[in-house]
């Protein structure tokens, strides 16, 4: 298996939802992210999301477009982020790496060129906001063929009708949006979220991991209870536009208090 299904295959058997935590890679500036990195894998993160940054995040709300701001204002390219990402696996060989951004600069030197630097530097999968799946020819053969996956997203505007164009051609899991809106901005409630899950489960046999809108320890351990995997990202990124080179600690620091919260779900479950 890959890191990816290990992973999952690892928290399941331990009873509990995987941890995915998301930062912009070079936020506040390349020379801090490695530190950054360090901290959420320290802190317990099981798999982690490197935003790509880009001057129109459209699907963000304003703690990842500032973020973005940040990096690309500090100079941060895209070789830049290849570079984080393969010094991150040369220090974590284990610990799953994805990809997450919008498709110009994945696609403006070719899908065989980024597929191939995501190989090349130990990324697992890739995560495009602002491909759909109607236009999977754009990246996806690409990646397949070098064996990185491409991870769908589905919200809650996705009908029977239309997942199984989501399906088709997704891989490592599904990223459920909780919300039809931007990043950060709102919660969706927890029955809702159930609903959701229910469904793709009974379409896929995918992971399904749930984000968008999940702050605190307390919402992760309830979405953890349904779903394979929690998202967390502008909590982490409010808290590094908060502290800056310094934010490494405190970044650890909350991404344990999340993890410690889905560990503790499973002793309540259990009881």
């Amino acid at each position: 298996m890959d890191r990816l299904s290990t992973r999952f295959a690892a928290c399941k058997a331990q009873g509990r939802a995987a941890l995915i935590t998301f930062v912009t890679a070079g936020d506040p500036d390349v020379a801090a992210t490695p530190a950054i990195l360090d901290a959420l894998v320290a802190g317990g993160a099981d798999i982690i999301e490197l935003g790509m940054p880009f001057t129109d995040p459209m699907a963000d709300g304003p703690a990842i477009e500032l973020a973005n701001l940040r990096s690309l204002g500090s100079g941060t390219k895209t070789k830049d982020v290849f570079a984080l990402a393969a010094d991150f696996r040369a220090r974590h060989p284990e610990t799953p790496l994805i990809l997450m951004g919008y498709a110009n600069p994945m696609l403006v030197r070719g899908s065989d060129w980024f597929a191939d630097q995501c190989k090349a530097a130990g990324v697992d999968g890739v995560i495009c906001v602002d491909i759909p799946p109607e236009e999977d020819a754009e990246l996806g053969p690409a990646l397949r063929a070098v064996g990185v996956h491409l991870v769908r997203l589905a919200t809650p505007t996705t009908d029977a009708a239309r997942l199984p164009a989501v399906l088709n051609g997704a891989s490592g899991f599904l990223y459920h949006v909780a919300v039809a809106g931007i990043t950060g901005k709102q919660q969706a409630a927890q029955a809702n979220i159930e609903i959701a899950v229910g469904k793709l489960k009974a379409a896929t046999d995918l992971p399904i991991a749930v984000g968008f809108g999940v702050r605190t320890p307390e919402q992760a351990a309830a979405i953890g209870r349904i779903a394979d995997g929690v998202v967390v990202g502008s909590a982490i990124v409010d808290i590094i536009g908060s502290h800056g080179d310094a934010a490494a600690p405190f970044v650890q620091d909350f991404v344990a208090s999340l993890s410690g919260a889905l560990i503790t779900s499973i002793r309540e479950t259990a009881a």
